[in-house]
């Protein structure tokens, strides 16, 4: 079956189960998708004790897609853009120290405390299994993820200045952890007597650090690009060049493409950029062009995410770990959010219960799959897969479901 098959396959489920939440369950797309793909699945196995042939089909389909391959080096990138560009810059420059430390500091502190706490929880389930490797899976799930967070958030009425400080750390957290977890996974291969301080901080540099500068570069090339002709046509066309050739050289440099293409789409989503660049015609289509685009890969991921159960090993224990997991993450992340709240709470405008609100806020999505996804065998991938699973479907139907409820609960504290 060849690639164009397999994606129209996956856009017409998309935009069936699309329909049927618009039309009848009414949820936010992201979380009405992944749950309708869900049970859809369940079904198809209930099924397959009568007839395997639509589970066989499903499968089959599964078994054609590099689930990591696809999100982290060709959609993460398209998505990332999509949300940089319709991002509030200046409310991301007043945040920008508070969402730069919740990024790199928060994912490691969350990275080390979930590592730690998972290693001891196995070990009273009678399994062993290397600390290092409880790292791995620690930075797998520690960043939130911004696909997740960008879908939801919108509709769950989150104050502005709240809601900036959690996207932007969507948005940076995803291309910081994935550096991490690509650092513990070179340790963890390899052997930690192979791999020096400096290897470390080296890859983290030219990583990190090469991967924004490179975006800045993207960014005013484009900017020089769209401000010397006045053709919405072309200019569309010139913002998607950006994102498909600077992902690929990104690529081929070791550069973070996901903060190459974050830092590139804040550069040409930037208000002053958007008037000395673009007249209203090019903005208004460049916005709904990145809009659709947006909508249509987040409709296709989150349909993956679903069919993705299909490839996990359901053992029993395995299940149980996962769901005693779920509290685990959640303190964690609360955990490494402390200090830095109370840092800098008194220096800007921080709402009434920040840190409870973007705790569960904090959504996992398709990032900490493609990861896990990305295990050995020896690393316990089988396990670690489960129990990230676990923890994404419960981030994306129960938090997802209930972080506005909890948004209005603390508002009306707070007027009462």
């Amino acid at each position: 079956m060849d690639y164009f098959v397999i994606s129209a396959i996956l856009v017409f489920i998309s935009a069936i189960f699309g329909y049927i939440n618009v039309r009848f369950l009414k949820l936010p797309n992201t979380i009405g998708l992944m749950l309708i793909t869900i049970v859809f699945t369940l079904v198809v196995f209930a099924i397959s004790y009568f007839d395997s042939t639509l589970l066989d089909a499903e499968r089959f389909i599964i078994s054609q897609i590099d689930f990591k391959s696809v999100l982290l080096d060709i959609m993460l990138s398209f998505l990332l853009f999509a949300g940089a560009l319709h991002t509030n810059f200046e409310q991301l420059k007043v945040q920008r120290w508070p969402i730069f430390v919740f990024a790199t500091l928060g994912v490691l502190v969350s990275t080390f405390l979930v590592g730690t706490a998972v290693f001891f929880l196995l070990q009273l389930f009678g399994f062993s299994v290397e600390f290092i490797y409880c790292l791995l899976f620690g930075a797998l799930i520690s960043p939130t993820d911004p696909i997740a967070v960008l879908g939801i958030l919108k509709k769950a009425g989150v104050p502005k200045n709240l809601e900036t400080k959690i996207v932007g750390e969507s948005l940076f957290n995803d291309g910081v952890g994935v550096v991490v977890f690509l650092t513990i996974y070179q340790f963890a291969s390899s052997g930690a007597t192979e791999t020096t301080a400096l290897d470390v901080l080296e890859l983290f540099g030219v990583e990190v650090l090469g991967g924004i500068a490179f975006g800045l570069l993207l960014g005013w090339l484009t900017y020089r690009f769209m401000k010397s002709i006045d053709d919405y046509d072309i200019e569309v066309i010139i913002t998607l060049a950006t994102v498909m050739v600077g992902t690929v050289v990104a690529q081929k440099l070791h550069l973070s493409a996901p903060l190459a293409m974050v830092t590139a789409g804040l550069v040409v989503g930037n208000d002053t950029v958007r008037d000395s660049a673009m007249s209203a015609t090019t903005e208004n289509y460049v916005d709904k062009f990145w809009e659709l685009i947006d909508i249509l890969l987040n409709n296709v991921l989150f349909v993956l995410i679903g069919m993705e159960m299909l490839v996990l090993s359901f053992q029993g224990e395995f299940i149980l770990i996962g769901i005693v997991t779920i509290p685990i993450v959640l303190m964690c992340r609360y955990l490494s959010l402390m200090a830095p709240i109370n840092f800098f709470k008194n220096k800007l405008d921080f709402v009434p219960k920040t840190n409870l609100i973007m705790t569960w806020g904090g959504l996992r999505g398709g990032i900490s799959i493609a990861l896990a996804l990305g295990l050995t065998q020896e690393m316990h991938r089988d396990l670690f897969l489960v129990i990230t699973y676990i923890v994404v479907v419960f981030s994306i139907l129960v938090q997802g479901l209930t972080v506005g409820a909890l948004v209005k609960k603390v508002e009306k504290r707070k007027l009462g």
